[in-house]
């Protein structure tokens, strides 16, 4: 029994579950946060990606399966991502494997990984700003799809798919904030849904091309599995409680912290950067807050509070709340 349950195994078993809650919490992609807690498990960066695909291959289809039974994916938009994503995904482990030997292709996968988590952080704080300024407007979301725009889809899922390919980062935060500047008019269940959906064949696709060339350690991938899905499914039951700002916030300093490490830059340097971005973080947000009207560190009070502050969504024919107007609500809460 000693032999099966190790601290390697716990350690994966720990990092995975706390992983699922932040995946849970946020809805953004594992890959940002699982591959380089691998990397700094000891797990070899080409290792960690592979298996990470192949533990997101399980969990992707799970959440995308919900969406498909709901209806709220748009198929026509997921399909022209899929054209482009899935062929450059599957070519990520052999350009790894062109790069010449283990210790080459580790090199190389950490720096990859490391520009994918600086630029992951880049477009999550976009995708903050651009929910912000959605909310603010105060602007309807239309309940008829926008136009498909086909070579722009499909470019967007070829350089979402080579990201994934080769780092496992990318499908459930690039891509999205893509598709939130392309189609800001799609409503927020649309977008989600079909981000889970062209995810599936696209991390799939990354997943086999990788197990054909270096396999999977299974030590690795069933902690992976079995932690991160009960981490995901509470964290998805505490989104409600917890500030959606403030997570996201820290997500992007960790995320940027975490890129710089893999790039080789020195900790104390690490350490300065990360100490600023913890002071001028929240004075940044505060300051894109009330260029937007808002107040620059209040929280705004969400339906949990009991407030009667903010108004309650209007109902829609049924009595439910609309959906555009609930989603603008919550959205508000989060900013």
């Amino acid at each position: 029994m000693s032999e099966i349950v190790t601290m390697a195994t716990l350690s994966l078993l720990v990092v995975s579950f706390l992983v699922g809650i932040v995946v849970g919490l946020t809805g953004m992609g594992g890959g940002a946060l699982m591959t380089p807690a691998l990397i700094f498990l000891g797990v070899s960066p080409t290792a960690a990606v592979a298996n990470d695909l192949v533990a997101a291959s399980v969990n992707k289809s799970v959440g995308a399966g919900v969406h498909w039974r709901s209806g709220s994916p748009n198929l026509k938009l997921a399909g022209w991502l899929m054209l482009g994503s899935v062929p450059t995904a599957f070519a990520g482990a052999f350009i790894i494997r062109a790069f010449g030997g283990e210790t080459e292709q580790d090199s190389f996968v950490k720096t990859a990984i490391g520009v994918a988590l600086l630029f992951t952080a880049a477009t999550y704080t976009v995708r903050m700003y651009l929910n912000l300024r959605i909310v603010t407007d105060g602007g309807t979301l239309s309940q008829e799809d926008p136009p498909v725009r086909p070579l722009p889809t499909f470019f967007v899922g070829a350089v979402g798919g080579l990201l994934v390919g080769i780092t496992s980062v990318g499908s459930g935060s690039l891509i999205m904030v893509a598709l939130l500047l392309l189609y800001p008019t799609l409503s927020a269940v649309r977008l989600v849904g079909t981000d889970l959906v062209q995810a599936v064949p696209l991390v799939l696709s990354a997943a086999i091309s990788h197990v054909l060339v270096s396999g999977v350690d299974w030590a690795v991938l069933i902690p992976l599995i079995v932690g991160g899905t009960p981490g995901t499914f509470l964290g998805s039951k505490l989104a409600h409680w917890v500030s959606q700002s403030v997570v996201r916030r820290g997500i992007v300093i960790v995320l940027t912290l975490t890129g710089l490490g893999m790039l080789g830059v020195p900790p104390e340097y690490v350490g300065i950067i990360g100490a600023g971005l913890l002071i001028l973080g929240p004075l940044a947000w505060g300051v894109a807050r009330q260029t937007r009207g808002l107040p620059a560190f209040d929280s705004l009070p969400t339906p949990l509070s009991g407030s009667t502050s903010t108004p309650a969504p209007p109902a829609g024919p049924n009595g439910s709340p609309d959906r555009p107007a609930a989603e603008r609500a919550r959205d508000r809460a989060d900013t």
